[in-house]
């Protein structure tokens, strides 16, 4: 007999309750009412409600459209990172779940995997591969986590979430308050795009290889050097 839903099917449904009704709404029993079946139907595709929050999770990441390798494994981090985080701002009710349950997901695992291979192209040493891996994930997580949150999900936009907080801070914390006011003048995009090519730039410092790519390198070597005459001459 054939199964009436796949699970992929099962992961959507799911994710479409959490975007509009919210995290507190999803349940075995409103994921059967989605699929339009009995509660018990939905036990024969995902065994508990922890499940289905993985698989929610899963499907999250099954929008990614990871990019195809360059020989520029910055650019690739920087791209991989960057569409991790576009992913997490689609669903901001699931961010929840992606901080809890990522680590679970098969689905989730195939960003990691670009992640770390572009990372590995950088001729990082073992140690300073699992720290900068980590480095870059927590910077995605972690602006997710801040955008998403508190006081930024109650705020039409970043501005007046940064405006929030300068008026909190007042004259009590006047370096908060003035960083507050550079904030509103910056898209989120923008900051999160800088703040990440800030971090791999501090990655690359570290790698065997330089930042300018192997063929620019060779091409410079190549190049002939301009002769200075007068220390030609001094040296004759």
């Amino acid at each position: 007999m054939r199964a009436r839903f796949t699970v992929d099917e099962i992961a959507a449904a799911g994710l479409r309750i959490v975007d509009t009704d919210g995290l507190s709404a999803l349940s075995m029993r409103s994921l059967a009412q989605a699929l339009g079946t009995g509660a018990m139907t939905a036990y024969n595709y995902v065994s508990d409600k922890e499940g289905l929050e993985e698989l929610v999770v899963a499907a999250v990441f099954a929008e990614m459209r990871l990019p195809a390798p360059t020989e520029d494994w910055v650019h690739d981090a920087h791209a991989v990172a960057s569409e991790m985080w576009r992913c997490m701002r689609a669903h901001p009710a699931a961010v929840p779940l992606v901080l809890t349950r990522r680590t679970v997901s098969p689905t989730g695992f195939a960003a990691a995997e670009a992640l770390i291979a572009a990372l590995e192209r950088g001729s990082l040493p073992p140690g300073d591969l699992v720290a900068a891996f980590h480095a870059v994930l927590g910077f995605v997580v972690g602006a997710g986590q801040s955008e998403l949150a508190g006081q930024f999900t109650r705020a039409r936009d970043s501005a007046e979430a940064a405006s929030h907080i300068g008026l909190v801070a007042g004259e009590r914390y006047p370096r908060i308050e003035a960083l507050s006011k550079v904030a509103m003048r910056i898209p989120v995009e923008k900051d999160f795009d800088r703040g990440l090519r800030m971090l791999l730039d501090g990655v690359a410092g570290r790698t065997a290889q330089p930042r300018r790519s192997r063929t620019k390198a060779l091409q410079n070597a190549s190049t002939p050097k301009p002769t200075n005459r007068a220390t030609e001459r001094a040296g004759k």
